[in-house]
């Protein structure tokens, strides 16, 4: 009798219970999608709010690339050195502040989101890894001597003003990309780094960023020479400049930046293009001139996210931070987390 129970407990156990709790799927994966693009987590878009502890992060501990150093300094100290380094400092105080909040939530986003990036710290000083940073005493050496303490007083100022400050979407901090110039329009990330839709990096039109004319530039390569560019990473590539179309701009994307392009037999995104060529943004145009072809860029950086010289113009036309920053970032809140 005693056997009959046990193979009848079994055989529930096997059958009801087994494959019940199998089905059950964690709360982590649940919440959150690997982005397979840059290799980190992405949270989903979900009605209820997130929560986080925040005091993790009073504390950030910095990569110094070249010597391989780890160094831990209180946030706002680090990002004194960020936004010194990221933002002329004659820019407007308002638009200092705007580039304060946004470092210090790609901060945070970055070592919450990117925990094994750099092994042993949470983000580097490499501008074109995470975000650029330069120690106070090199900073000031840099600047003119009788300008050099009001400079760093106002970067004091505005990370001092700005404490605890970040930018969320839905209760989450927000991947904070910003670039030097727009153009006069930002860039959607779908049509960025593999597509990646950011519900709040969405292309907004920012006026007054056409008087930054150190952001406009061209570059000129022989025939020869862009034939060689492409062929760094397409060997087989053909250009007959010959034909009417042998280099072609095929599509734009909804900010009017390159999109796809034609190089004789290969057809390349504008984004692979521009780091090809070495050109500053992908919102350029071109001309075939004689042996030499001419490339017109307007715009600096990948053109997502904050535009600095946008920041700027903004202030200027008497924007605050928070205006600055709702501008750039669609449908976000900014929250001041104490605990900072």
């Amino acid at each position: 009798m005693k056997r009959t129970l046990v193979y009848v407990f079994g055989f529930i156990i096997l059958f009801f219970v087994f494959p019940a709790v199998c089905t059950i799927t964690p709360k982590k994966e649940q919440e959150t999608v690997t982005n397979e693009a840059n290799n980190i987590e992405e949270p989903k878009e979900e009605t209820e709010k997130y929560e986080y502890d925040y005091q993790k992060f009073k504390t950030i501990k910095l990569l110094h690339t070249e010597s391989s150093q780890v160094e831990e300094l209180n946030i706002d100290e680090y990002l004194y050195g960020v936004v010194s380094s990221e933002m002329p400092a004659s820019y407007e105080i308002e638009a200092l502040k705007a580039q304060a909040v946004v470092a210090r939530t790609y901060t945070i986003y970055q070592a919450m989101n990117n925990p094994t990036k750099h092994e042993n710290a949470d983000i580097c000083d490499n501008y074109a890894c995470c975000q650029a940073w330069i120690s106070k005493e090199e900073r000031i050496s840099k600047w003119e001597p009788e300008e050099a303490e009001s400079n760093w007083n106002k970067i004091v100022e505005a990370v001092d003003s700005t404490s605890g400050k970040i930018i969320t979407y839905n209760g989450a901090p927000i991947n904070a990309f910003f670039h030097a110039n727009s153009g006069g329009v930002t860039e959607s990330s779908l049509n960025i780094w593999g597509g990646i839709d950011y519900p709040y990096l969405k292309s907004v039109e920012t006026a007054g960023e056409e008087g930054y004319t150190q952001y406009s530039s061209e570059a000129i390569f022989t025939k020869e020479e862009l034939l060689d560019k492409i062929k760094e990473k397409y060997q087989d590539c053909v250009i007959d400049y010959s034909q009417e179309n042998s280099i072609q701009i095929l599509e734009h994307t909804t900010s009017g930046r390159v999109k796809t392009i034609k190089f004789g037999n290969k057809e390349i995104a504008g984004t692979e293009a521009r780091t090809l060529l070495g050109l500053k943004s992908t919102n350029f145009t071109f001309k075939i001139d004689g042996n030499n072809v001419i490339f017109s860029v307007v715009g600096y950086g990948h053109g997502v996210g904050m535009s600095q010289t946008g920041a700027d113009s903004l202030a200027k036309s008497g924007s605050n931070y928070e205006e600055i920053i709702k501008h750039f970032y669609t449908n976000v809140e900014i929250i001041e987390v104490n605990s900072l």
